[in-house]
Parts: structure tokens; C-alpha cells; sequence
């Protein structure tokens, strides 16, 4: 069974030209979760399936990457084909069910993690950065990401800094970062809780 990338990549090959033209419209406009960025339209449209899915799987990780594959392709209404997408190896907990003929074209998401949902919070509020760093360093942050976090002279200007990585990262990645603020900030993560 292939791979979540290997799946995108089959389903953007079955598309013809025009599809595959309509499928990176589509792309642009799809809503998307909390924290992702949109890959650039004028890097975009000239991409064919390979270059499409390499940018895909690093824009959004493999498995958000192929829920929204599938999500356009549903959108386009080639439901057989965003099933057989899912059923090729994107399964997992980033990945939708396949729906029904009669599902909506949309295709509800997570809820946005707590890190996502506080992050205006998180950057203005966060006192101890130093520590939290250290706890994803290794983990969740390269030395070269620690490193560029760190020369930031203000705690906001690191946590802005730090969120700057956050498109990148899976819900572990996520949840190492509120593990993290859960111990050098106990109080502020229980205050945000309340809220």
C-alpha cells in the first residue's frame, strides 16, 4: 500500500490537464486550518502532479496534505477518486472517512488545537520562552530553528518567531509545545483553559 505522498500523487495523476488546472484553482480558494498557509498562487499553477505533491506534502505534512486532495477532488465531484485516494494509504487521524454520494462537497476538519486557538495569547503572555524552547528543542525544533528563535530580543518577537515553524507541524508537534508551556507556564495555560 503506498504512502500517503504516493497516494496524492496517483490521485494528481489521473487527472487530465484541464483537472489538474481546475484542481489548483480550487486549491486556493478551499478553506484550510488554523495555522496553514496558502502554497503561493504564481508557484502554484505551473506545477505538474510531482512538483504539486512535493509542494503539498511540504506545505501541509502528508496526511493534512492528502485530507485536502481530497477535499478538492470532492469539490470537483470526483468523489470515486478522493476515495480511492483515502483508501490508498492516507488513513490515519488527519484523514477524513470517505463520504457518501449524497455527503456535502465540504468536508469538516479537527478542532483547531489549543496551541492555535491561544495564539495571540501565547505570544504577548509567554514569559518563559527559554524553557519552553529547550523542551521542543530536538524534538519539534531543528538547532538552526532554536537558534533563530533565540537571537529574538523580545519574548513576543520569540514566540512570533516560534509560531513561524507551527505551519509545519502534526498535532504531536503541537501537543509537545502545550506540554512544554504546561510546565513553564502553568498558570497562564490554566487561565487560557478557563476561557
Amino acid at each position: 500500500m503506498p504512502d500517503a505522498r504516493g497516494a496524492i500523487l496517483d490521485a494528481l495523476e489521473n487527472l487530465t490537464a484541464d483537472e489538474l488546472k481546475k484542481f489548483k484553482l480550487r486549491l486556493l480558494s478551499v478553506p484550510l486550518r488554523d495555522g496553514y498557509g496558502r502554497i503561493p498562487r504564481g508557484a502554484l499553477l505551473p506545477m505538474d502532479a510531482v512538483d504539486l505533491t512535493d509542494k503539498l506534502v511540504s506545505f501541509y505534512l502528508e496526511s493534512y496534505g492528502a485530507e485536502l486532495t481530497a477535499t478538492v477532488l470532492r469539490d470537483m465531484g470526483m468523489r470515486e477518486l478522493a476515495g480511492q485516494l483515502q483508501a490508498g494509504g492516507c488513513g490515519g487521524p488527519g484523514a477524513v472517512a470517505p463520504a457518501a454520494t449524497t455527503d456535502p462537497p465540504w468536508v469538516p476538519v479537527q478542532p483547531a488545537h489549543f496551541v492555535d486557538q491561544h495564539r495571540a495569547e501565547l505570544i504577548y503572555r509567554v514569559t518563559e520562552v527559554n524553557g519552553v524552547l529547550d523542551a521542543l528543542y530536538g524534538e519539534v525544533l531543528s538547532e538552526e530553528q532554536y537558534q533563530q528563535v533565540r537571537a529574538e530580543t523580545t519574548n513576543p518577537a520569540k514566540m512570533r518567531r516560534l509560531f513561524g515553524f507551527a505551519p509545519s507541524w502534526d498535532r504531536s508537534c503541537k501537543d509537545l509545545l502545550l506540554q512544554a508551556l504546561r510546565s513553564t507556564q502553568p498558570y497562564l495555560v490554566a487561565d487560557l483553559e478557563r476561557n
